[in-house]
């Protein structure tokens, strides 16, 4: 039984990859305390197989990740809202707009992770990082709120949350022009120190991470 449940996304939005699944896939391999389980990038299909995932293996911790294209470093987020609001389709060619993850479910849901702590983790292990006020209203945020939902109302004890990566140098260079970055080694390392921190801490550190805007 693995402690912590750590998921990636399938590639969505015309990629031929996605760095949350390409890093969250060897961090699986390599640690014996870390399921690694690919979701769907789609919106039908998400919270279900994370459900399964949950029943599964029923982890004490569970680590979300998503590709974050344009910033800059490792984003441990805050806060998922009850909405869906699709820029794009998902890969079964649905778009929702301005519908709830859940009906009638709180407006928002703060995560249970560590957020400060973690992303200080996350650069004392030579990655950038900073805290995330935003998880946008697409699959990435529609997998955090349902996380936090079924982890208040399913699995009481479990913690969780959800963190967005940059793209990977193998998709700037596809896309043959400049764009933020971060190699899939260093995300994976970025996501280990993430899983170790927010294993042993529950105090988050009294520092701000908060925003201008």
């Amino acid at each position: 039984m693995a402690r912590v449940l750590m998921t990636g996304f399938a590639p969505f939005g015309g990629e031929s990859v996605n760095p949350s699944w390409q890093a969250v896939s060897p961090v699986g391999a390599r640690r014996n305390d870390v399921a690694a389980v690919e979701l769907p990038c789609e919106f039908g299909a998400s919270l279900p197989a994370l459900r399964r995932a949950l029943d599964e293996h029923r982890p004490s911790l569970v680590v979300c990740v998503g590709q974050a294209g344009g910033r800059f470093d490792v984003t441990p987020e805050r806060v998922a809202i009850n909405l869906i609001d699709a820029r794009i389709p998902d890969n079964a060619g649905a778009q929702p707009v301005d519908v709830p993850v859940v009906p009638d479910g709180p407006a928002a849901y703060f995560t249970t992770l560590p957020v400060k702590a973690c992303a200080a983790a996350i650069r004392a292990a030579g990655v950038p990082a900073s805290v995330s006020h935003t998880a946008g209203t697409y699959v990435c945020n529609q997998v955090f709120y349902g996380l936090m939902h079924l982890l208040a109302t399913d699995f009481p004890g479990a913690r969780g949350g959800f963190v967005h990566v940059p793209f990977s140098p193998e998709q700037v260079a596809a896309a043959g022009k400049p764009a933020p970055s971060l190699s899939v080694e260093k995300i994976a390392d970025a996501l280990e120190a993430l899983a170790d921190t927010a294993s042993t801490v529950t105090e988050d550190l009294p520092v701000s991470a908060g925003a201008e805007h």
